[in-house]
């Protein structure tokens, strides 16, 4: 199984992602912004946290127009798998990926803490690494996580299942506590929690590893 982690500018957690995804036995390649194609025989699309092109604009939204994204849209449209944290779920957004928009947290506060997820659903390649309703501990680090979306479709992602984590200490005032969402094919993944940062036992946690490597499992088995 062959990922690429896409770096920007003010990325922070490549490095991160991509010891993750290796930890889980994928094949990483690090792929700059400006590159207009991904490497050949690419599964897997990592977009990683940190604060893309300084966060100017809005977060995510110079990102999103970088010459590698119009290779990842064009990725996820032929069917291949997304993943984005953090800032690369903002990203992800901004590409129209994914429904929704990243606001200020409530309170316009930095929030930087290990928060307590439910997983919502196994149904996905990202999830399949859990239970419905396994309460996780993960951790967040972030200012634009307020994660909305009108009541119409709020209610859409709720009846198509695509609501993949929800915070059980809600720290930002998203939508209905929505931690992380799936597209409508549930091969694109954004959350705001880093399962990257909780692989470890001696950085705290391993409640991420779930989802490394139920996913490269199933895209290996695939």
């Amino acid at each position: 199984m062959k990922a690429a982690v896409i770096v920007f500018p003010g990325s922070n957690c490549d490095r991160d992602m991509a010891v993750a995804l290796r930890a889980a036995g994928a094949d990483v390649e690090m792929v700059w912004h400006k590159d207009a194609g991904l490497p050949r025989g690419v599964d897997l699309v990592a977009v990683p946290g940190g604060f893309s092109f300084g966060d100017y604009l809005r977060c995510g939204a110079i990102a999103a127009q970088s010459p590698v994204c119009r290779a990842v849209i064009d990725h996820v449209h032929k069917g291949g798998y997304a993943l984005g944290v953090c800032n690369g779920f903002q990203v992800l957004t901004e590409t129209g990926l994914l429904p929704g928009a990243l606001m200020r947290n409530a309170g316009i506060r930095f929030v930087c803490k290990t928060v307590p997820l439910t997983v919502a659903t196994a149904e996905s390649d990202f999830t399949r690494g859990y239970a419905k309703g396994e309460a996780l501990q993960i951790p967040v680090a972030h200012h634009d996580g307020n994660y909305f979306v009108d009541a119409a479709t709020h209610e859409r992602l709720r009846a198509e299942d695509r609501i993949a984590f929800t915070y059980g200490d809600n720290p930002n005032g998203s939508t209905g506590d929505i931690a992380g969402v799936l597209s409508e094919n549930r091969r694109v993944l954004g959350m705001m929690p880093h399962p990257e940062r909780a692989i470890d036992a001696g950085h705290g946690g391993t409640d991420g590893r779930g989802l490394f490597d139920g996913l490269v499992g199933a895209l290996v088995s695939a």
